[in-house]
């Protein structure tokens, strides 16, 4: 009888069973050593996996300064496709929108719930006082949203639509920030992660992307704008990467440029721009830091700054919210937020009592009819 050829395995199940043996428990002459917690990442990991990721990302700015064109290309998808872009005369009575994109995306068998927040309308009127009111207000609606669900009965399946990264597009034609830049990002702040943006880069030279930079940074400095700060690197760490981390702090704010069209030139293809006195390449470092913001947001900082938000934003307004409760409460109850949450409980069993009884009288009354 023929032998039968071995079968060969593919990369990935190799890697599996790889995993499979690193997980499996050591011989006899090592079991003294051994008890088996080394295995805890890969079952967070596993678990992880298979829940899935969500993020939420707002982007802010005046129409013109390539905020739908940037987002699609950074996540190489189309959000914006049925878009109706208004002419002049619907822009003037317009009010800022709060429109949300939610998209499924997998990469190499893992899950992102990626929502996008856009606010068309912001900062096109004459007169835009208090504009960035109605982003504020929906960041907040997320915390009581995320706040209510959390004190409730089911925490089992809590949905997190809290905002986790707002990208503030600044215009490249003025000489700094504006006046609604300054104001909108002290009133955001203390909510939400801040990464400003300096937007359509190739309307610049290199020089005066610099100088702008330098001048931006200054001003938020000047008037007090706290903006999101790249964690501080252990003393441990790799030189490679505090110096990667040190350039991508020194380069706030990004300069950016966005294009969903591919170009030819000189027998290579690649998104970007042509003008009469050359191309732009969106990817490339030299030109833009496109490709710096996708990594940054994407590859290297994505759960911190998931982590900083759960973790001082959310917790402050955490904390406010029953702070202001408890002042409401009488005396005997106003000790601490343990009391108010009890409170809580028992409201919401009482309420699901209430209906139960509310239910079974009026189906006894429909039988006796």
């Amino acid at each position: 009888m023929r032998d039968l050829p071995p079968v060969s395995h593919s990369d990935e199940q190799s890697q599996n069973q790889d995993r499979l043996d690193a997980e499996e428990p050591p011989t006899a002459d090592q079991d003294k050593e051994y008890v088996g917690f080394a295995t805890l990442p890969n079952q967070v990991h596993r678990k992880t996996v298979k829940k899935g990721f969500t993020f939420t990302l707002m982007v802010a700015g005046e129409t013109g300064l390539g905020k739908s064109t940037l987002i699609n290309s950074l996540f190489l998808t189309d959000l914006y496709r049925d878009r109706k872009v208004p002419n002049a005369e619907e822009r003037i009575g317009q009010t800022v929108d709060i429109i949300k994109h939610t998209i499924g995306i997998e990469e190499k068998g893992i899950k992102l719930r990626l929502s996008i927040i856009d606010t068309p309308g912001f900062g096109d009127a004459v007169n835009n006082t208090a504009s960035w009111k109605h982003v504020e207000d929906y960041i907040d609606q997320q915390f009581e949203q995320y706040f209510r669900d959390e004190s409730g009965l089911n925490r089992k399946n809590i949905q997190d639509n809290r905002v986790h990264c707002l990208l503030y597009f600044i215009s490249p034609f003025g000489h700094g920030l504006r006046p609604i830049d300054v104001e909108c990002m002290k009133a955001l702040h203390e909510k939400v992660n801040i990464i400003p943006l300096l937007a359509k880069a190739d309307s610049l030279t290199q020089a005066e992307v610099y100088s702008k930079k330098l001048k931006m940074r200054d001003e938020i400095k000047q008037f007090g704008i706290n903006i999101y700060q790249f964690p501080e690197c252990d003393s441990d760490e790799d030189e490679d990467f505090k110096r990667q981390e040190q350039i991508l702090k020194d380069s706030i704010p990004f300069a950016v440029i966005g294009s969903n069209i591919q170009v030819d030139s000189k027998g290579r293809k690649f998104r970007g721009r042509s003008y009469p006195w050359g191309v732009v390449e969106v990817e490339n470092p030299i030109h833009s830091d496109f490709l710096m913001l996708r990594n940054m947001l994407v590859r290297t900082h994505m759960q911190d700054l998931k982590d900083v938000t759960r973790e001082i934003h959310y917790e402050n307004y955490r904390a406010q919210c029953i702070q202001n409760m408890t002042r409401m409460m009488p005396g005997p109850l106003n000790r601490s937020a343990t009391d108010f949450l009890l409170l809580s409980f028992q409201l919401r069993k009482m309420q699901e009592v209430l209906e139960r009884i509310q239910e079974q009288m009026q189906q006894s009354q429909t039988g006796t009819c």
